[in-house]
C-alpha cells in the first residue's frame, strides 16, 4: 500500500506527552548540572495516530541522537488551536521555543507573536542550510525582510483519478487532464457513463484557501495583490472561479462537503477529486484492490503554467534566551535538512522541499522509484505560487470570511460570482485595511 501522506486524516492521540528523554520538572537546574538546554516543540502532528504522529517521533529520536547536548520536550496541539494556544501561551510568559505554524495563520503570528529572524540565530550558516530549498517557500516564511520562517510540512493540490472510469467513459487514462477545458471534458464523459465526474476540495471544514489561491492563481490572478491589496474582485480571479462553479452549476462536480466527496472518490464513484497530496495516503488505501489510483498535476486555467499554492506549516522560533535560540536552530536545521525531509516524506507523507534529495539513491531515488503518486505534483514545484496572506493581526480572520461568504456560496450555493467577489473584497478591504 502507498503510505504517502497518511498524515492529512490522521486525528489527536489521547493520554499525556511523550517526552524524548525523561526531564525533571526543573528543567533549568538539570541543564546548569547536566550541560544540556531544553527547548520545547509545539506540534499538530506530535502525539497523533498513525502515520503523522510516527514519523514525528522518529524525527525526535534521530534528533536526540544526533545532539544529546538538547533536549526536547514536545507538545501536542490541534491544527486549528496552534495560533490561539500560542498566544496565550506568551501572554502567559510561557511560550513554546519552536512552533509547526500552519501556513494560513503565519502572517497573523508575524504580526502578533515574537518570531525571531531565524537568518539572524544562524548567522554564518545560514546560507549552506537552506541551499536548495525552493524559494517560494522562502518567501512565503519571510516578514520585515527576514525570513522567520522555514518549511516543514507542505503539500499542493494535485488531480488524483480513478482509471478504471477514465477507461469505462472512454477517456485514455494514460492523458490524464492538464487544463479546466480539459477537466470538464472528461467530467461529462464520466457523468454520462453513470458516475460523478469531478470534485475540487476547494471548500473544506478547516476553512483553508490553498485550493482558492491555486485556482485564482492558475487563473492569472492574486488573492492578495503586489501592493498589498485585495485581489479577489479581479477579472482573472471571477473567471477561475466561475469555472469552478460551473461544474457543479452543471452537474459534474457534487454540491457536497469534502468529507462525502471523499468517501464517494473512494468508494469508486468519482473519476476526479482535486485536494491536498495529504490525502493520496487514505486514497492509496482504499482503492487497493477496488480501482486503479493515479494522479495528475493541478490543472492550468488559461493559456498560462498552472500556478498552485501550498498548505501546510513552517517552524518559527520564539525563545528569546540565546542559548535557547541556539538549540532550537539546531532542531529547525535538522527538521529541514535533507535527512528531516527525508523522514518526513518516507514517514508522514509530505512533499520533500529540496530538489537535490529526490533522485538521490540516498535519500529519496529510491523511494520514488516505487512511489509515483506524487511525482506529478512535484514536477509542478517550479510553477507553485507562494502561499499569500493580508498583512496584520486579523489576517487569520480575513481567511475564514473569504471561505464562508465568497467560496461556499459560490461554489456550492450557486452565488453570482460577480458580485459575491466584489461584496467580499470590500469586507476584506476593511477587516484588514487594504485597498
Amino acid at each position: 500500500m502507498n503510505r504517502l501522506l497518511r498524515a492529512g486524516v490522521a486525528t489527536l492521540a489521547a493520554g499525556a506527552l511523550l517526552g524524548l528523554t525523561a526531564c525533571s520538572t526543573s528543567s533549568d537546574a538539570s541543564d546548569a548540572e547536566t550541560g544540556t538546554t531544553t527547548i520545547t516543540f509545539s506540534s499538530y502532528n506530535y502525539g497523533t495516530q498513525g502515520a503523522a504522529g510516527e514519523g514525528t517521533q522518529k524525527l525526535l529520536d534521530r534528533f536526540a541522537q544526533l545532539h544529546p547536548e538538547i533536549t526536547v520536550r514536545p507538545q501536542a496541539v490541534a491544527t486549528a488551536d496552534v495560533l490561539t494556544k500560542t498566544k496565550a501561551s506568551v501572554a502567559a510568559g510561557s511560550p513554546p521555543d519552536v512552533v509547526q505554524m500552519g501556513y494560513s495563520k503565519l502572517a497573523e503570528s508575524f504580526d502578533t507573536l515574537p518570531v525571531q529572524p531565524l537568518e539572524s540565530i544562524a548567522g554564518d550558516e545560514w546560507e549552506s542550510s537552506v541551499e536548495g530549498i525552493d524559494e517560494a517557500f522562502l518567501t512565503t516564511g519571510t516578514s520585515d525582510g527576514e525570513v522567520r520562517a522555514l518549511p516543514y510540512t507542505v503539500s499542493v493540490p494535485t488531480l488524483f483519478y480513478n482509471a478504471d472510469l477514465f477507461r469505462d467513459a472512454g477517456l485514455d487514462p494514460d492523458d490524464p487532464p492538464a487544463t479546466i477545458d480539459e477537466v470538464r471534458s472528461a467530467a461529462e464523459a464520466i457523468v454520462e457513463a453513470g458516475h460523478h465526474g469531478v470534485y475540487f476540495g476547494i471548500v473544506d471544514s478547516a476553512k483553508s484557501d490553498y485550493v482558492t489561491q491555486s485556482v485564482i492563481n492558475s487563473a492569472g490572478g492574486s488573492l492578495v495583490t503586489a501592493d498589498g491589496g485585495v485581489g479577489l474582485d479581479s477579472p482573472e480571479a471571477v473567471a477561475g472561479l466561475a469555472a469552478v462553479q460551473g461544474l457543479t452549476a452543471d452537474g459534474l462536480q457534487p454540491a457536497v462537503g469534502i468529507e462525502d466527496a471523499l468517501a464517494d472518490f473512494a468508494n469508486g464513484n468519482m473519476g476526479m477529486f482535486v485536494v491536498s497530496t495529504a490525502a493520496s495516503g487514505q486514497l492509496a488505501a482504499a482503492a487497493e484492490g477496488a480501482f486503479e489510483l493515479r494522479s495528475g498535476g493541478f490543472p492550468a486555467f488559461g493559456t498560462g503554467d498552472a500556478r498552485p499554492t501550498f498548505s501546510g506549516a513552517g517552524l518559527v522560533v520564539l525563545s528569546e534566551d540565546p542559548a535557547k535560540q541556539a538549540a532550537a536552530w539546531e532542531f529547525v536545521k535538522f527538521l529541514t535538512s535533507k535527512e528531516g525531509y527525508t523522514i518526513i516524506t518516507e514517514d508522514i507523507g509530505y512533499l520533500p522541499l529540496r530538489a537535490d534529495i529526490v533522485d538521490d539513491p540516498e535519500y529519496l531515488g529510491d523511494y520514488f522509484a516505487e512511489h509515483d503518486l506524487l511525482v506529478p505534483p512535484l514536477e509542478q514545484l517550479d510553477t507553485v505560487s507562494p502561499y499569500q496572506s493580508f498583512d496584520g493581526p486579523r489576517a487569520n480572520q480575513a481567511v475564514v470570511l473569504l471561505q464562508d461568504d465568497a467560496i461556499e456560496p459560490i461554489v456550492l450555493r450557486d452565488a453570482d460570482v460577480r458580485t459575491t467577489l466584489a461584496d467580499t473584497a470590500d469586507r476584506l478591504r476593511e477587516l484588514v485595511g487594504a485597498e
